[in-house]
């Protein structure tokens, strides 16, 4: 899947946002669409897609926030990328695997771990609002609530939103397949206002990792 075109993988959500929202009419649905031109084309990746390719991956098919990782950051808690995990011991892994100096740099911001278990909102609502983060690694619902809080995770610098595909957990389920994950994706980040707004005036990628 995540292999295919641009068009193709728009399609693809598209149709997951038709059964997620199943009452809503075309109308609706077409404003809440991904365009193809809003989802990067990673398609001269030919390696598998995996936490041990992650680096190499953003290197090869994402020079662009590569280039951008590796920059200081400019404001506290507006990150390049917001990558979007489907539970916290993956949120861990992925957040280790993105300090990776390759992207950092020597100036590169801090990646920021958030996800409920463990930890209060206040308690990352604080952090970001004392710290200047490269990269946020959460699940889909602790990041819906920092975005809806204006004075957290704010998208000013964003660029790209990355979507944990491929990882499968014990049940073969992605981060599409489980309902709780998927409706909080298309719900609290894809959907959240000032995102979708962003994506559809260019301004963010959606990668299919």
């Amino acid at each position: 899947m995540t292999c295919r075109s641009p068009e193709e993988l728009a399609q693809y959500l598209a149709g997951v946002q038709a059964k997620l929202f199943a009452k809503m009419t075309s109308i609706e649905l077409d404003d809440m669409r991904i365009p193809a031109s809003a989802v990067s084309d990673t398609r001269s990746w030919t390696g598998p897609r995996s936490l041990n390719n992650l680096v190499e991956f953003i290197c090869q098919a994402l020079p662009t926030l590569h280039t951008r990782l590796g920059q200081k950051s400019k404001f506290n808690g507006s990150p390049t990328l917001i990558f979007v995990a489907g539970a916290a011991l993956r949120v861990a892994d992925v957040t280790r695997v993105l300090k990776d100096k390759k992207l950092r740099g020597e100036k590169g911001g801090e990646v920021a771990k958030l996800f409920a278990k463990h930890f209060k909102l206040s308690k990352h609502v604080t952090y970001l609002q004392r710290t200047k983060i490269g990269s946020a690694v959460g699940t889909p619902g602790r990041l819906g609530q920092l975005l809806e809080n204006e004075n957290a995770l704010t998208i000013s610098q964003l660029t790209h939103i990355m979507l944990d595909f491929t990882f499968h957990d014990a049940k073969k389920r992605s981060l599409l397949d489980i309902p709780e994950t998927r409706d909080q994706v298309f719900k609290q980040v894809l959907g959240e206002p000032k995102v979708l707004k962003a994506i559809k005036e260019g301004k963010v990628q959606v990668v299919l990792f």
